[in-house]
C-alpha cells in the first residue's frame, strides 16, 4: 500500500487540482445544509481544506476530498446502485489497469509522475454491494471466518487492551463473520452515540425538527419562550443555518407590535423534559446540564465542539440572551422566570432545527454529547416514556429491539456514552451499522453518513495516516481504562464490513487506540476471501 501510495501522490496532487471547482459548484448547489454542517464541524473543516501530502496518497483520497469539501453530505455516500462511491473509487484504484486515462498524458515527461512509475488508469469498478441490490458484480465472497480469526486475532490479543471485545458483519447478508466475546456487555464509551442515533431515528424520522416557540398568555400578557430541546439553538450573529435566537426575537417583537405590546413579563419553559439536568458525572466540560432550553449548548466561548465550561443555568443564560435581542427592537423585559406556558397561550414565532439527520451527523462526527443527551430524550418524548434518563434508557432498548437487534446485556445509562454504568456488546453495535445500511431502513442512513472518517473528519481527523485515511470510517469512544471503535471498512475483496472493537481495563490510552487503530486497518487491507 506504502509503494503504491508514493506512485500515485502527484497524480492525485494534479487530480485534485483539476477536480477543485467542480467541488465548488457541487458544494454552493448544495447549500444551506453544506453551510450547516461546515459550522457543525468547523475545526476539522477547517484543517482538511488543504490535505496534507500523505492524505493525497491514501487509497481513498478521491473520496476524502469529496468528503471534506462536503459533497458526501449533500447527496450521500451512495450512487445509484447502491455503493458507496467512496468505496468504488478505491476498488478502482487498486487494480491499476485498464479504463480511461484520467488526466495523464503518458507520452510527455513530467519529473514529478514520470511514465515508469505513474500508474496505469483506473478501471470501472464492480459494485461492492451487490447482496444490497448493486447488480451483476466481480465482488469476492465475503471473508472466511478462520481466515480473519487468523488476521484479528493476534491484533486483539494485544496486552495493551485489556478485557476486549469484537464483532465483524457482512453487510450485504448481516451475516456475522467474525466475534471475540462478542456477547460480552462492556463499556462502550462514545461508541454508545450510534445506538443513540439508531433510536431516535427510528422514533422520530431523519426529517424531524427541533422547534424553539414564544407563546404570549392572553390575561397577563407574559411572554413565555418554550424550549423545544434544541442543543444548537444559536444566539450568533452567523446562524449558520442552525435555529437562530436573534431570527425569534425578531420575529417575536414584530408579533408583540402587532398587539401593541412594548413592555411583557418575560419567562422561559423547559417542561418538555423531567427529573434531574445533572448528569451523574456532575458538572463537567464534555457537556452542559440536560435543558429543553439552552444557546450553543451552553458553552462560554465560541467554539462548538469538545470540552468547555459551561453556564451554571443554561436555560436561563438562553433567556437573558433573548432579552437583549427583544431589546434591541423595542421590547422591554421583565428579568426571565422559569415559568410553563398554558394551553390558551398563543404562539407568536418558532424557530426550528436543521432535520434530525444533521444533527445526527454533526454529533457523531463531532462525539458531540450535549446532542446525544437531547436525541435520548427526544426519543424518550416520541416513544411516550419519561423524558429523563430511565425513560431514555426504556425508549432506546425498546427502539432497538423493534428493529430486530440483540439487546441482551445492553444497559443504557445515558445516550452519550460519559456514564460508566453504560453496558454493549461488539454483535449489538455491528449488527446496528449493517441494519442502517440495509436498504429497508433508509432513515437510518446518517448513522452511517455522521461516522468519522479516517485522516479526514472529525474525531478521526489525526488518526489513520499511514494506510487506512478514507476507508475506514467509525465512531471512536475513549474514557479512563477505556477504548472502543465501531464502524464500516470495504476489504480488498471490495466487500463492505461493519465492526465493533470494544477494550477495558486498558492502562495507557495512546497505545490502546494504536492498537484499535491497527486491527481496523489489518480489516481493510484483508483479502480473506
Amino acid at each position: 500500500m506504502t509503494r503504491f501510495a508514493g506512485a500515485v501522490r502527484p497524480s492525485l496532487a494534479r487530480a485534485a487540482e483539476a477536480v477543485r471547482p467542480r467541488l465548488e459548484r457541487t458544494a454552493t448547489a448544495a447549500k444551506p445544509r453544506l453551510a450547516r454542517l461546515a459550522r457543525a464541524v468547523s475545526p476539522q473543516a477547517a484543517r482538511t481544506r488543504k490535505p496534507k501530502t500523505w492524505q493525497y496518497t491514501a487509497g481513498a483520497a478521491t473520496a476524502g476530498l469529496a468528503l471534506a469539501a462536503g459533497v458526501v453530505t449533500a447527496a450521500g455516500p451512495w450512487d445509484s446502485t447502491g455503493q458507496r462511491t467512496a468505496e468504488r473509487d478505491r476498488a478502482a484504484a487498486q487494480e491499476r489497469t485498464g479504463g480511461a486515462d484520467h488526466g495523464r498524458n503518458a507520452d510527455t515527461s513530467d519529473t514529478s509522475d514520470t511514465a515508469a512509475h505513474a500508474p496505469l488508469p483506473a478501471p470501472s469498478a464492480a459494485s461492492v454491494l451487490t447482496g444490497l441490490g448493486g447488480g451483476t458484480s466481480s465482488v469476492k465472497a465475503a471473508p472466511n471466518g478462520k481466515a480473519l480469526a487468523g488476521v484479528l486475532g493476534p491484533l486483539l490479543d494485544a496486552p495493551e487492551l485489556g478485557t476486549r471485545s469484537a464483532a465483524v458483519v457482512d453487510v450485504a447478508t448481516g451475516k456475522r463473520l467474525y466475534g471475540e466475546g462478542a456477547s460480552e456487555p462492556l463499556i462502550p464509551a462514545s461508541t454508545t452515540k450510534i445506538v443513540t442515533a439508531a433510536a431516535a431515528l427510528t422514533a422520530l424520522g431523519p426529517d424531524h425538527r427541533l422547534t424553539t416557540r414564544t407563546a404570549l398568555e392572553p390575561d397577563t400578557k407574559e411572554l413565555v419562550l418554550v424550549g423545544g430541546g434544541d442543543p444548537t439553538l444559536t444566539a450568533r450573529k452567523d446562524a449558520g443555518g442552525w435555529a437562530s435566537l436573534r431570527e425569534l426575537a425578531a420575529d417575536t417583537a414584530e408579533a408583540l407590535k402587532k398587539h401593541d405590546l412594548r413592555e411583557v413579563t418575560l419567562s422561559y419553559d423547559t417542561t418538555l423534559y423531567t427529573g434531574s439536568d445533572l448528569h451523574p458525572i456532575g458538572v463537567n466540560g464534555n457537556l452542559a446540564r440536560v435543558t429543553a432550553l439552552m444557546a450553543d449548548e451552553a458553552r462560554t466561548d465560541d467554539s462548538m465542539s469538545g470540552p468547555v465550561r459551561r453556564v451554571p443555568d443554561p436555560a436561563k443564560d438562553a433567556a437573558a440572551k433573548f432579552a437583549s435581542f427583544l431589546a434591541d427592537h423595542g421590547i422591554k423585559t421583565t428579568s426571565p422566570g422559569p415559568s410553563k406556558a398554558t394551553n390558551r397561550a398563543e404562539s407568536l414565532a418558532e424557530v426550528s432545527s436543521p432535520p434530525l439527520s444533521a444533527l445526527v451527523e454533526r454529533m457523531l462526527t463531532n462525539s458531540d454529547n450535549d446532542i446525544a443527551e437531547a436525541l435520548a430524550r427526544q426519543t424518550a418524548v416520541a416513544s411516550g416514556e419519561r423524558a429523563d434518563f430511565d425513560g431514555a434508557d426504556q425508549a432506546i432498548r425498546a427502539r432497538l429491539k423493534k428493529l430486530g437487534l440483540p439487546v441482551d446485556g445492553a444497559v443504557f445509562k445515558d445516550g452519550s456514552g460519559l456514564n460508566r454504568d453504560d453496558r454493549l456488546t461488539a454483535g449489538l453495535l455491528a449488527a446496528l451499522l449493517a441494519k442502517a445500511s440495509d436498504p429497508a431502513h433508509p432513515e437510518l442512513r446518517p448513522t452511517l453518513t455522521g461516522l468519522p472518517v479516517a485522516g479526514f473528519t472529525g474525531t478521526l481527523t489525526s488518526r489513520y495516516t499511514d494506510g487506512a485515511a478514507g476507508i475506514v470510517r467509525a465512531k471512536t469512544g475513549t474514557l479512563t481504562g477505556v477504548n472502543t471503535l465501531a464502524g464500516t471498512v470495504v476489504d480488498q475483496d471490495g466487500r463492505l464490513l461493519s465492526f465493533a472493537f470494544l477494550a477495558t481495563n486498558t492502562t495507557d490510552p495512546g497505545a490502546a487506540q494504536s492498537a484499535l487503530d491497527r486491527t481496523a486497518t489489518a480489516l481493510a487491507s484483508c483479502g480473506c476471501g
